[in-house]
């Protein structure tokens, strides 16, 4: 356990850091697959700056790496331009 006032603070940091990313990735997550399920392009083309958009700014907090952000903004392209 720690032995700083300092560390348990970090501690209880880390906790709620942790929840918040993993809250943020899911809705990431969640959008993204929203977004592959969709069979209308111009639907689908109305969804991709906003799923674009929250990936990119969990890709800028480090919450998912960059490349994993334009990995999935290609693959999601395509996918919407195969429509």
């Amino acid at each position: 356990m720690a032995n700083h006032k300092s560390a348990e603070k970090r501690i209880r940091q880390n906790a709620k850091r942790k929840l918040a990313n993993k809250y943020y990735a899911k809705t990431m997550r969640n959008a993204v697959k929203k977004l592959r399920n969709t069979t209308e392009k111009e639907e689908a083309a109305g969804m991709y700056p906003k799923v674009t958009s929250l990936v990119d700014r969990l890709a800028k907090k480090n919450i998912i790496h960059k490349n994993k952000a334009s990995n999935l903004k290609s693959k999601l392209a395509a996918h919407i331009a195969k429509l």
